[in-house]
């Protein structure tokens, strides 16, 4: 595995709040500037293996629940607390649930050829689990993974709050995010950070909903169509950009969740979406227009740049199938307006 050291990464370690150098005292993080509130010993407490990099008066979430949730992953890694039922299940099994996601597969492959010669170091934002479709970026011996989330996992060296990666401005070649963007308050937030967290010239890797029901409670917030998608990276040059699944696997979510509703029982809806996993093969019938309109997921890649996308651009971004777009209507109205 590619996962780098925690003290390959230290001196990358930033405070959240004030992006100052961190110490290491007794066990304990601790912010090097005087005048911040985190200068305290116990600032930021390591957990485990995770220090919990997180500045809880700005995050939605609170230290005692999280420090709590880090001991119990400390107690999945050890092994005294069994692994969730589908990933005991035969691989067979596992791929009609969720079978790979070859779109990811072909686009981290794009970005990890795409990364400098020595030791890249690749971000993953929500690394507490291997994405689908990214193993690659885990096994790949030239790439340095530095993964976080708001738990801690084999596949991440600390605990953060997206809104403040605890990283220095350009440590990081690459980053992914995968199924993130739509669980954080603020997504613009989110990739302003990890525009500043990126080198110049660094890369992006992005997936996120646009037609999904809610999948994690109280901690699922947005969606974003085809061009909200572009506008939220409209500080990166597109590479590639399209859809990650289509209708007929939209279709499959809401009719896992209609027979959810229907029985209560979350077991009943994912056993439907099992005896329906073929309306996931309608969407290589559907052209790239309309799955613009209808896709389940969007990804985007993209190339850090200094420019940001206008507000007119993002309108003659639109790759849908529907007609009679605002440009177009503007310029009939004026076309009337100026005739005699």
């Amino acid at each position: 595995m590619a996962l780098a050291t925690l003290d390959r990464i230290s001196p990358f370690l930033r405070c959240p709040r004030c992006r100052s150098a961190l110490a290491n005292e007794a066990g304990t993080l601790r912010c090097t500037s005087p005048t911040c509130p985190h200068h305290s010993r116990d600032a930021f407490p390591v957990v485990g293996n995770w220090p919990l990099l997180v500045d809880f008066e700005c995050s939605v979430l609170r230290r005692d629940e999280l420090v709590l949730a880090t001991e119990r992953a400390g107690t999945v890694l050890r092994g005294e607390i069994p692994a969730p039922a589908i990933e005991r299940l035969p691989t067979a099994l596992r791929g009609l649930w969720r079978p790979l996601n070859r779109v990811a597969a072909r686009n981290l492959d794009r970005l990890l050829e795409s990364l400098p010669g020595r030791s890249p170091l690749l971000l993953v934002v929500g690394g507490g689990t291997i994405g689908n479709g990214v193993a690659s970026a885990y096994t790949d011996p030239r790439v340095q993974v530095v993964g976080f989330d708001i738990v801690g996992s084999p596949h991440t060296q600390f605990v953060a709050d997206a809104h403040q990666i605890p990283l220095a401005d350009r440590s990081a070649d690459a980053v992914l995010v995968q199924a993130v963007l739509e669980h954080v308050l603020d997504p613009s937030r989110v990739v302003a950070e990890i525009h500043r967290v990126l080198r110049d010239g660094g890369l992006v890797y992005a997936e996120t909903p646009f037609l999904q029901q809610v999948h994690a409670g109280a901690y699922d917030f947005l969606r974003f169509t085809a061009s909200g998608h572009r506008y939220l990276f409209r500080r990166f040059e597109e590479l590639d950009a399209g859809s990650v699944a289509g209708p007929g696997t939209q279709l499959l979510w809401s009719v896992d969740y209609l027979v959810r509703g229907l029985t209560r029982s979350t077991t009943a809806g994912r056993l439907a979406r099992a005896a329906f996993f073929w309306l996931r093969l309608l969407d290589t019938l559907v052209p790239p227009s309309h799955q613009a309109d209808n896709a389940s997921a969007f990804y985007f890649l993209g190339r850090k740049r200094d420019r940001v996308m206008s507000p007119e651009e993002i309108v003659e971004y639109y790759r849908g199938a529907q007609t009679g777009r605002p440009r177009q209507r503007r310029r009939r109205t004026s076309a009337r307006a100026g005739s005699p």
